[in-house]
C-alpha cells in the first residue's frame, strides 16, 4: 500500500530501538522506500548494518559524512520524504524537536521536512509523565506532529507503567492512515454493517449464518484509509477491528436494526454488508421445546428489513449500497432487489462460485446500479472494497 512512498525512519537511543528493525521490515514489505536516520546513541543499541540489510539503503548518522554525494544530504532527503516516523523517540529527541534544535543528522533533516510527521515516545514512566516532557509533546502536537501514545507494561528498567514503544504493527497502522491512500472520502461519514446476527433460542442455542464479516470490515478499513469518518456496526465476529474506526457491537437482528436506524441519518454513505438473520424465534420465552416427528419445531417471525428501511427513510444525497448473495439468476434477482429497496447500488455474488461468499479472503462481485453493471474479477476482499468505494463516490 506504500508503493512509491519514501518513509524517513528516525531511530533514537533507547532500548526499544530493536523494534525499529521490525518496523523497517514491515514498511519495505508494504513497498515503501525506507531511509533510516539514526542518532549516535541509537547505534549503541542496534547497528546501522541491521537497517541497511533490511532496507537496502545506506543508513545516515553523521551530518558531516564525506561519503555522501555533492548534494546537501539532509536537505535532499527532506525534499523526497513523504512521511517521517521517529520510533523510538527518547525524551531528549522530543525536547530537541519541540524547540527546533538541529545538532545532528536526524534533527537537521526533520527540521527541513514539510511532510506529515509522526513520533512514538518511548522512555521510563517517570520521564514520560514529567511535566516538561508532556509540555514538549503538547508543543509538537501544536506544530502538527501526531503523537503515537506509548503502551503500558513492564519497562526495560524494571518499572511498570506507561512508556513502552507500541508494537511495529500498530505504528504501521498510523503510517498507513496518514499516506496510504488519497483522501477522497475526507469529510464524509460512512456507516458500514458487517458480520452475522444471532437469534437466541434459549440460554444455550441460537440461530445464525455463516457470515464472517470480512467484506464489511474490509470496506470499513478502506473507507478509513481514504479519509472517511467511519462507524462500523458489527455482529459477533473474530476479526480485529480496524483502527481509527468507531465500532458498535450488536448481537441480534433487532439490535442491528435499532443501531442502524439511530446512526443512519448522519451518514453520507451506507454499506449494508451484514448478513442479518431473516427470521427470529418467537415462542421460547417459556423455554418449552416442541417436537414433531422427532424434529425440533421452531416458531419464527420475519425480522425487519434493514435495507428497505434505509431506502424509504434516506436523506437527500445519501448513497446506499446493499449486498446480494444468490445461487441463480444473480444479476436479475439483484437488480430487482435494487429497485425494490430504493437504493443506489448493490454488490452481487454467486455463492456457488469458487472464491466468493463466506469465510474466504477473496470475492467475485458484480456491482449493479440503476444504469449499469460492472463485473469484477476474483480478487482480495481489500481490493473489492476499494472498487466498491470507487463506484460509490462516483455516484455523488
Amino acid at each position: 500500500m506504500l508503493q512509491g512512498k519514501t518513509i524517513l525512519l528516525g531511530v533514537s537511543g533507547g532500548i526499544a530501538a530493536y523494534k525499529a528493525a521490525s518496523l523497517a521490515s514491515l514498511l519495505v514489505k508494504q513497498g515503501a522506500t525506507v531511509e533510516v536516520v539514526m542518532t549516535e546513541n541509537a547505534t549503541k543499541f542496534i547497528t546501522p548494518l541491521t537497517f541497511e540489510q533490511l532496507t537496502g539503503r545506506r543508513v545516515m548518522v553523521d551530518t558531516f559524512d564525506r561519503n555522501y554525494t555533492h548534494q546537501v544530504e539532509h536537505i535532499s532527503l527532506a525534499e523526497r520524504t513523504d512521511l517521517i516516523i521517529i520510533a523510538p523517540a527518547t525524551a531528549n529527541v522530543c525536547a530537541k524537536l519541540a524547540h527546533g534544535l538541529a545538532d545532528d543528522m536526524l534533527t537537521t533533516t526533520v527540521l527541513a521536512c514539510k511532510c506529515p510527521k509522526l513520533i512514538a515516545p518511548s522512555m521510563n514512566t517517570n520521564m514520560y509523565e514529567n511535566p516538561v516532557t508532556q509540555d514538549n509533546l503538547q508543543i509538537l502536537r501544536r506544530y502538527g506532529w501526531e503523537i503515537i501514545e506509548p503502551a503500558s507494561g513492564r519497562l526495560a528498567c524494571g518499572a511498570v507503567g506507561k512508556g513502552k514503544l507500541p508494537e511495529p504493527e500498530q505504528i504501521l497502522e498510523h503510517i498507513l492512515y496518514q499516506i496510504a491512500c488519497d483522501k477522497d472520502f475526507a469529510g464524509k461519514k460512512v456507516l458500514v454493517t458487517a458480520g452475522p446476527t444471532q437469534e437466541a433460542l434459549d440460554p444455550v442455542r441460537y440461530l445464525t449464518n455463516h457470515s464472517t464479516g470480512k467484506m464489511g470490515y474490509a470496506i470499513a478499513k478502506a473507507a478509513m484509509l481514504r479519509g472517511a469518518q467511519v462507524t462500523l456496526i458489527s455482529g459477533p465476529t473474530d476479526i480485529q477491528p480496524p483502527p481509527f474506526v468507531r465500532v458498535i457491537n450488536v448481537v441480534s437482528a433487532r439490535d442491528m436494526f435499532d443501531t442502524v436506524a439511530r446512526c443512519a441519518p448522519e451518514a453520507d454513505f451506507i454499506f449494508k454488508a451484514a448478513a442479518v438473520a431473516d427470521y427470529t424465534p418467537t415462542a421460547y420465552q417459556d423455554n418449552k421445546m416442541k417436537k414433531s416427528d422427532g424434529a425440533l419445531s421452531i416458531p419464527l417471525s420475519r425480522t425487519q428489513d434493514i435495507l428497505k428501511y434505509l431506502g424509504t427513510t434516506r436523506k437527500k444525497g445519501q448513497i446506499i449500497c446493499g449486498f446480494s448473495m444468490e445461487t441463480e439468476n444473480m444479476v436479475e434477482n439483484s437488480r430487482e432487489k435494487l429497485l425494490k429497496k430504493n437504493i443506489d447500488m448493490i454488490c452481487a455474488n454467486n455463492l456457488k462460485q469458487p472464491g466468493a461468499g463466506f469465510g474466504v479472503d477473496t470475492n467475485v462481485i458484480t456491482i449493479i446500479t440503476p444504469t449499469d453493471t460492472q463485473q469484477l474479477p476474483l480478487q482480495s476482499k481489500d481490493a473489492v472494497a476499494s472498487a466498491i468505494l470507487d463506484k460509490a463516490i462516483s455516484l455523488i
